[in-house]
């Protein structure tokens, strides 16, 4: 794989997602991260060790980006959109994925 390929943080995730379905010691190695110094950091490092390059600000960025547009989409974009707790974090969304993922591996 080019090492200088860009990825989506989407296609990060999926690719991270697949992998880790396969390999048991990888799931554990991603839900690990959670309990790092810098959790987001040590999780951009595996990605990349695994070929899926990806900036922390990208990861971060790409929830605030998508929570932004869903808040443009409502109501106007008005302040008085409704708040969504959570859903402009892809890093914790992902580890919720990964520990449903775990218990349905158990």
């Amino acid at each position: 794989m080019n090492s200088s390929q860009r990825f989506s943080v989407d296609e990060v995730l999926d690719g991270l997602r697949k992998a880790a379905r396969s390999d048991s010691g990888l799931l554990d190695r991603l839900l690990e991260t959670q309990n790092a110094a810098n959790p987001v950091s040590t999780f951009c490092g595996i990605a990349a060790e695994l070929g899926f390059p990806i900036a922390e600000m990208d990861l971060i960025c790409a929830g605030e980006d998508y929570y932004a547009a869903m808040r443009r989409s409502t109501n106007g974009g008005g302040e008085n959109s409704p708040l969504l707790e959570g859903e402009d974090d892809y890093y914790e969304l992902f580890m919720g994925e990964l520990r449903a993922m775990k218990k349905e591996m158990a």
